[in-house]
């Protein structure tokens, strides 16, 4: 109840929309009300007085009321369903904003196509539900409302017969509407589940392609499927039940009611036009009885979807701007690590890291995988909050600075070519989106990007297809570095920046990264070594510690792990 409310709540601003179809619902149930009620007069006129004129009327009578009633009933359905629409699409946006607020820990913890399912699928569930639902309670409970009142108008001892089975239906309706939002939410997640192995097989299908692991990808795909299938089925089989179990329990009054109504009529205790209109607002009454009845376990689904989607809405960032964050909108970029520890659940990634990094240092960063190079530039960004210790900026504590100054003091090329599915002039500015496109292009110049794009087709507004597909490696990676060189930071972070580079296009970005490095604090991360020999330190880590600085010449001197990853690389 608490998530149907909290649902409501999106409606509010949609407010005359609602109106509008309360109005015209309110109509289209009055009408079966006054149809069950007037049935009786009308067939008294014409078969007991033989009033020519209404049995002359009657087919246009009938023609102009359906005709109200079905354009009620559009006002009603057409202006409910909008609003229902209108407010899930504020949901998915807050889904979507919130989802983007949070941080880096929440998207290692849930899997990218089961977000990507919550933000569509189970909002999708939500706007059918709820347009469902409210439509009902409108038009289907006026309806009800207002045939009840001709049959207990009609005759009252008759109504409580036939109504006396209606509370049997109460226990089945809500034990099969539970199993309806177990089986609903769990289906839910199998969505998910589907959406993650799309995601994957189609992102990495030059690995599936390379490896012949088509088969295997599609059987694991067919078993997910299964089972999403096994949970849709017990859906349908509790939704098909609703109906038959509480048809069968309802027969029972209407049984009641044919015999003790017809024995009212033999023994002329009620007409027969009477008991005809009795029967018709029966009837009718059933009709949209179980429509609401249905209507219920279309709210459970619903409801079932709210709950995984209000998790996401609910869900908090670890990295927040404290109470008086420090406004920092210029840095010279001097960065320090003091006593910094920091731990993912119960591993510990970094421990005890000192270092200081002046203004224009370029700081390198080598070791073996899982040695926490990353994550110590990560701390630099606040993609994570330290767990012992502190990085400042410029003698501030990162954490004390509002996140929107920190990210702008920081331009970072990944060893993710990361792009969007975008023109390459958008994908350039995406540090700096007012900038022009004289700017754009002197970036793309000192990446020496410049020549390849202006022989592409559009130039600059040459759309570069889902993370860059129409590109090299070699071509993705120089626009990511053009984008660092736009945005004109005072940090920057190189993760690995020329892996994706050939010999030719690695000597021409480095030539490029020098210039860019200069006055400018920088942290470079390299496998190898050739990239990094000229830094001013170099920091050699193993298992989350420095356990070796200095020099190139006076690491090679100490003849520790440098000098052996060196000698590797270079033995020949």
């Amino acid at each position: 109840m608490n998530n149907f409310i909290r649902l409501t709540k999106y409606l509010k601003p949609y407010w005359w929309r609602i109106t509008i179809a309360a109005l015209a619902s309110t109509a289209y149930g009055a009408m079966d009300g006054a149809f069950a009620y007037f049935i009786a007069p009308v067939l008294n006129k014409i078969f007991v007085a033989k009033d020519l004129l209404i049995f002359s009327l009657m087919p246009f009578l009938v023609i102009i009321l359906f005709a109200i009633r079905g354009l009620c009933r559009f006002a009603n359905e057409f202006f409910m369903r909008s609003a229902a629409q209108l407010a899930v699409n504020d949901i998915r946006k807050e889904v979507f904003s919130n989802c983007l607020r949070l941080d880096l820990r929440f998207f290692q913890r849930h899997q990218t196509g089961s977000l990507i399912s919550r933000v569509f699928n189970d909002v999708y569930v939500m706007q059918d539900g709820a347009g469902n639902i409210i439509t009902s309670v409108f038009r289907d409970g006026i309806s009800v409302i207002s045939l009840l009142v001709v049959i207990f108008y009609r005759d009252w001892q008759l109504a409580i017969i036939s109504f006396l089975a209606i509370p049997l239906t109460i226990y089945p309706a809500q034990l099969i509407g539970k199993k309806i939002k177990r089986v609903s939410k769990i289906g839910q997640e199998r969505s998910g589940d589907i959406t993650s192995i799309l995601q994957e097989a189609f992102s990495g299908i030059k690995v599936i392609k390379a490896f012949g692991l088509e088969k295997r990808q599609i059987d694991k795909f067919a078993k997910s499927n299964e089972d999403f299938y096994h949970y849709f089925r017990k859906g349908i089989k509790y939704s098909s039940l609703s109906a038959p179990v509480i048809e069968i329990i309802t027969s029972f009054g209407i049984a009641g009611v044919i015999f003790f109504g017809g024995k009212s009529v033999m023994s002329g205790r009620m007409t027969a036009a009477d008991f005809f209109s009795f029967v018709t607002a029966m009837a009718l009454v059933y009709s949209p009885f179980k429509k609401l009845l249905s209507t219920y376990n279309d709210s459970q689904r619903c409801l079932g979807a709210a709950e995984r989607v209000f998790e996401i809405i609910d869900a908090q960032p670890e990295i927040v701007d404290p109470p008086h964050a420090t406004a920092l909108p210029h840095t010279q970029g001097i960065v320090e690590f003091k006593n910094v520890s920091f731990k993912y659940a119960d591993n510990t990634i970094l421990e005890d890291i000192n270092l200081v990094a002046q203004k224009g240092q370029i700081i390198a960063l080598i070791g073996p995988s899982g040695a926490g190079k990353t994550t110590l530039v990560s701390l630099i960004a606040r993609f994570f909050d330290v767990s012992d210790g502190v990085v400042t900026l410029d003698s501030h504590d990162v954490r004390s600075i509002r996140h929107s100054d920190l990210v702008s003091q920081l331009s970072l090329v990944d060893q993710e070519t990361i792009l969007f599915n975008d023109t390459i002039a958008n994908n350039i500015r995406y540090g700096r989106p007012d900038a022009s496109l004289d700017k754009v292009e002197q970036a793309a110049r000192a990446a020496y990007a410049h020549d390849f794009i202006s022989a592409m087709p559009e130039g600059y507004e040459t759309n570069i297809g889902d993370r860059g597909v129409r590109l090299s490696g070699g071509q993705r990676q120089r626009i990511c570095i053009a984008r660092a060189l736009l945005k004109d930071a005072p940090v920057l972070i190189l993760d690995e920046a020329t892996s994706a580079l050939d010999t030719e296009s690695e000597k021409m970005v480095q030539e490029a990264l020098e210039n860019l490095m200069k006055n400018r604090t920088t942290f470079v991360i390299a496998h190898r070594l050739s990239t990094v020999l000229h830094a001013d330190t170099i920091l050699v880590m193993d298992q989350g510690r420095i356990v070796e600085r200095g020099t190139h010449k006076q690491l090679v001197a100490q003849n520790g792990l440098y000098t052996r990853l060196y000698e590797m690389q270079f033995k020949d």
